[in-house]
């Protein structure tokens, strides 16, 4: 009898130990995402596009007039809007792991640009912060995209990211700001500098590239402000 009880005992426990031997549908491990040198490429053709049609016509494009030169703009934008999203929609925020560092950039490089749709940008928002937390995506850009969808639905921007120019000096300030006396705790938590820092850079690469039209204005340089 006595050996009967032993043999149920050691029974139950082998049962028991096989139970948590079975992994649990919870527990089952998600595939790993392979890099993928084709998308990457195809990115950094797309961001190389973009930051011309960005900003104000340079080299070969200032032969355009004002009409050709608004055309191609929104035939760049709108092309790249459609194909991002088929990306988006396929693989989520585009990180590290699929497109390394530059090429997860690129994709939101174009999101950033992507102002006419705010509504697709904050799809993109709430899925590149969940790479943010894996540590497969830039958190500084993530706080540029922030700022950008912010401004874009009506609502104050975060890290000051987004700037306006004075044209009297040339001079970049924050567009509506949240709370602008702890801006750079915020800026400094994800990898941003202080922003008076950023905004004489700002100030300083706005001036370069209107130059022509500030010296005709008695302007020389930008007016800065101080820093540490």
């Amino acid at each position: 009898m006595q050996m009967k009880k032993i043999l149920g005992i050691l029974i139950m426990g082998g049962s028991l130990l096989g139970c948590k031997e079975k992994p649990s549908k919870k527990e089952e491990i998600k595939p790993k995402v392979e890099f993928n040198q084709d998308l990457a490429d195809e990115l950094k053709k797309m961001a190389e596009i973009d930051q011309i049609a960005a900003y104000i016509p340079q080299g070969e494009y200032k032969k355009m007039s004002d009409e050709e030169w608004i055309f191609f703009k929104d035939s760049v934008f709108t092309t790249h809007q459609k194909r991002i999203r088929e990306i988006f929609d396929k693989n989520g925020f585009v990180g590290f792991d699929l497109a390394g560092k530059e090429g997860s950039d690129n994709f939101w490089l174009i999101v950033q640009h992507s102002d006419h749709n705010p509504e697709f940008q904050k799809e993109v928002l709430k899925k590149m912060k969940i790479e943010v937390d894996k540590g497969n995506a830039q958190p500084s850009s993530y706080g540029l995209l922030v700022d950008r969808v912010k401004l874009n639905t009506g609502e104050k921007q975060i890290y000051g990211t987004q700037v306006a120019y004075n044209a009297k000096t040339g001079q970049a300030y924050p567009k509506k700001l949240a709370d602008s006396s702890t801006v750079n705790s915020r800026r400094k938590a994800i990898g941003l500098e202080p922003i008076e820092v950023y905004l004489n850079r700002m100030s300083e690469m706005h001036f370069e590239m209107n130059k022509e039209g500030y010296l005709k204005i008695g302007i020389t340089e930008p007016k800065l402000y101080k820093t540490k």
